[in-house]
């Protein structure tokens, strides 16, 4: 991570001495200016993420300073901490009325310091991390919010109406939208009611802001979704303090909810892995088949740039596909010779079983469709859904190759395992078919081979 950029702008070259010592024992990196006209003048020119200034300086004092850094598209977000020997009540109102995010006396600096830039820096980053969308008609609104909430150091977006905003959130989803209720087109009411109803965006904090301080209004967008109501004329800084608390209770929702997934998570693979251990102690097949489909799946992903998370989940998946069989009696799942009919009917079904037993965990459904779907074929002659083509989910295909390759290459019940060069013949030639063409292209990119116009296969760097 990179050190916080501060500025420091103070006529003192001792104050700027110690200053720049003690932030650089914390970890920052230093710039520093002898007067405002100088800090300005390098405030626009360098990305900082504090600025700490003196009042009493030449040229430029540090309440005009730091208004003129407010008043700057560019810099506004910067928070400014106003450290002086002006300490008066009347002094620290100027300092707040000017932007400052924190006035301290230099009286009371060695106290107070250390703790002041650590919270400023750490709300400064909070801020920046997220995105408001502001929606009213009046532009002069828009305005006057946009540039309140930027000062802050919020990323601030812009609508019209709700229409134009439902296509702002399609582009990129606000963590929190701050909405007018009287708006053309689409209002605020039926915005509001949009948005809840669609499942990814209902969690977004919503809030109205409107003149209409009507009491039972108010309690239906309340009841609509809305999670607080602003009453125009409001102070600029009762909305940013709003947006902070907002968002700040909204993210302990969210950590919340992460721990209690991830605790599900953890439960839910202790235990998964004793059905696995179950299912491994009555077939010596399945204990290393599963594994190796997973870590080869993994593989493939990774080639496909999936996500972590993806590749991560799909690994559980190939962990998992097989988790069915333990279902299967034995005199079926070990049987040494060629299964009847009636057998490979109930060996078709635990692709069924698998996905009926793993169901019903809701951190588990996204993997779901691997394991249903990996023994469906390209044509459609597969199981148990006899899907086809792109109708088979992207990661099954994948999966499917995966679970061919070590089917083909491991010892069963009724074989030995072949050659790894049969094995790649065998894919080949059903490529198109039975397994997925694309799937299996990336197989053999990952595994370091590529296939040739006639089907034969060439190790790459030969």
């Amino acid at each position: 991570m990179d050190k916080p950029r501060v500025l420091i702008v103070d006529d003192s070259a001792v104050i700027r001495r110690l200053l720049s010592k003690r932030l650089e024992e914390l970890g920052t990196h230093v710039t520093q200016a002898e007067d405002g006209e100088k800090g300005l003048d390098i405030a626009f020119s360098r990305e900082f993420d504090l600025i700490i200034s003196d009042v009493e300086m030449p040229h430029i004092d540090g309440f005009s300073l730091c208004k003129k850094i407010k008043d700057n598209p560019h810099t506004r977000g910067i928070p400014v901490i106003i450290l002086s020997s002006l300490d008066s009540d009347e002094d620290i109102d100027r300092g707040f009325q000017a932007g400052a995010a924190a006035y301290i006396s230099k009286t009371n600096a060695r106290e107070q310091l250390d703790e002041t830039i650590e919270r400023v820096l750490k709300q400064f980053s909070f801020h920046q991390s997220h995105r408001i969308l502001v929606v009213d008609d009046s532009s002069i609104v828009r305005g006057l919010v946009k540039k309140g909430l930027e000062e802050a150091g919020f990323q601030v977006v812009t609508a019209e109406n709700g229409k134009h905003a439902l296509k702002m959130i399609d582009m990129c989803p606000p963590d929190l939208i701050l909405s007018d209720i009287d708006m053309p087109v689409m209002d605020g009411i039926e915005f509001c009611k949009v948005v809840h109803a669609i499942p990814h965006l209902s969690t977004i904090p919503f809030v109205i802001m409107s003149a209409d301080n009507d009491r039972s209004i108010m309690r239906r967008m309340i009841n609509w979704g809305a999670a607080a109501y602003l009453a125009k004329p409001f102070n600029l800084e009762q909305v940013v303090i709003t947006v902070e608390k907002l968002l700040s209770d909204h993210f302990l929702i969210l950590l919340n909810e992460k721990e209690r997934l991830d605790a599900e998570r953890r439960m839910m693979l202790a235990s998964i892995t004793s059905l696995i251990v179950a299912l491994e102690a009555r077939d010596q097949y399945t204990r290393g088949h599963s594994e190796a489909v997973a870590m080869l799946v993994a593989e493939m992903a990774a080639y496909m740039n999936a996500t972590p998370d993806d590749i991560e989940s799909l690994t559980i998946a190939g962990r998992l596909h097989d988790l069915g069989k333990i279902g299967i009696p034995d005199s079926i799942l070990l049987k040494p010779g060629r299964l009847s009919d009636d057998e490979f009917t109930i060996i078709k079904d635990h692709p069924v079983v698998g996905a009926t037993i793993l169901g019903s965990i809701p951190s588990i459904k996204p993997m779901l469709p691997v394991i249903l779907h990996h023994h469906e074929r390209f044509d459609g002659k597969g199981y148990p859904d006899g899907l086809k083509g792109d109708q088979i989910p992207l990661w099954a295909r994948i999966t499917a190759v995966a679970d061919t390759y070590h089917a083909l290459t491991s010892d069963r019940p009724y074989r030995q395992g072949m050659a790894e060069e049969k094995a790649f013949s065998i894919i080949e030639d059903v490529r198109g078919t039975q397994l997925c063409a694309e799937s299996v292209d990336i197989f053999f990119k990952t595994i370091g081979m590529k296939s040739n116009a006639e089907g034969s296969l060439l190790c790459i760097g030969e």
